[in-house]
């Protein structure tokens, strides 16, 4: 089986994919729009992506792709706690620039300003793109942010240590698969939850209150609501909505019926498991 992840090597994502996923080949993606692309092309079977984060929320290229592509679906889900480092070449005496993704870069915000208010940050595809950077030219005094396993992957001494501004700071991050089947792992997981896609066949007063009714006299506990811009025009968005429980529940499937007559369009993204890894 290959199983893609946004790469490189020592990557966040890698880390969670090694760890959901044992004898399997694993295909780095420079972007996660390359990821999606190679579950779409069957390049890969199943691909790793993070969601979002605990800090700076979601990863909004994430839930666009799965908006976009109506034959991806989620398989299972996993929360990683997530720590920063600020790394250079050993060679390197000072920092003048620092590179690194930018959720990454947001997660650190108040210990650059702190630290390092004039040096420049710079965008990269991910965590350990930018640690590979920094070693790839020894001649420069940059930095990267990224986790411990790319300094030794890469060779580079770690300066500052857990350095992102919250210290309960969790990534979340799907698989995802062109099938429906939720995967089952040897990790501790939590509840079941159902992830769907929810768009209003326009903007009126009351067009949400119809949707969230029709999960609350259900009892069904959403953990999770987000709108997302159309990218139509203002004031038109999509929710997406995480469900707890047990989708096999007669209610929870009458559910996505009763949302279509009120005329709302619905797409089930997977009934799945959160794994703590």
């Amino acid at each position: 089986m290959k199983i893609a992840y946004l790469g490189p090597q020592a990557s966040f994502t890698q880390l969670v994919a090694s760890r959901l996923f044992t004898e399997v080949e694993f295909v780095p993606q420079q972007t996660i729009r390359d990821c999606f692309h190679a579950v779409l092309t069957d390049e890969v079977e199943k691909a790793v992506v993070p969601l979002e984060n605990s800090i700076e929320g979601t990863v909004s290229m994430t839930l666009d792709l799965l908006y976009d592509y109506d034959n991806i679906f989620i398989e299972a889900e996993a929360v990683l706690p997530v720590s920063h480092h600020l790394m250079v070449h050993p060679n390197s005496a000072k920092v003048e620039k620092i590179y690194s993704h930018p959720q990454a870069l947001a997660q650190t915000f108040n210990f650059r300003f702190e630290h390092y208010k004039n040096v420049p940050a710079q965008e990269f595809s991910s965590t350990a793109a930018a640690a590979k950077r920094v070693a790839e030219h020894p001649e420069e005094n940059w930095a990267a942010i990224a986790n411990e396993y790319a300094a030794k992957l890469y060779g580079l001494k770690i300066l500052h240590e857990n350095i992102q501004d919250v210290a309960r700071n969790h990534t979340r991050f799907i698989v995802i698969s062109r099938t429906q089947h939720p995967i089952e792992l040897n990790l501790r997981q939590t509840t079941a939850k159902t992830s769907l896609f929810v768009t209003l066949p326009d903007d009126h007063a009351g067009g949400l209150h119809q949707v969230l009714s029709v999960f609350a006299w259900r009892r069904m506990n959403l953990s999770k609501i987000e709108s997302r811009t159309l990218k139509t025009g203002l004031g038109n968005y999509f929710f997406y909505i995480n469900v707890d429980g047990d989708w096999e529940n007669v209610l929870y499937q009458n559910s996505l019926e009763e949302l279509r007559s009120i005329g709302a369009s619905v797409r089930f993204l997977g009934n799945y498991h959160e794994y703590l890894v």
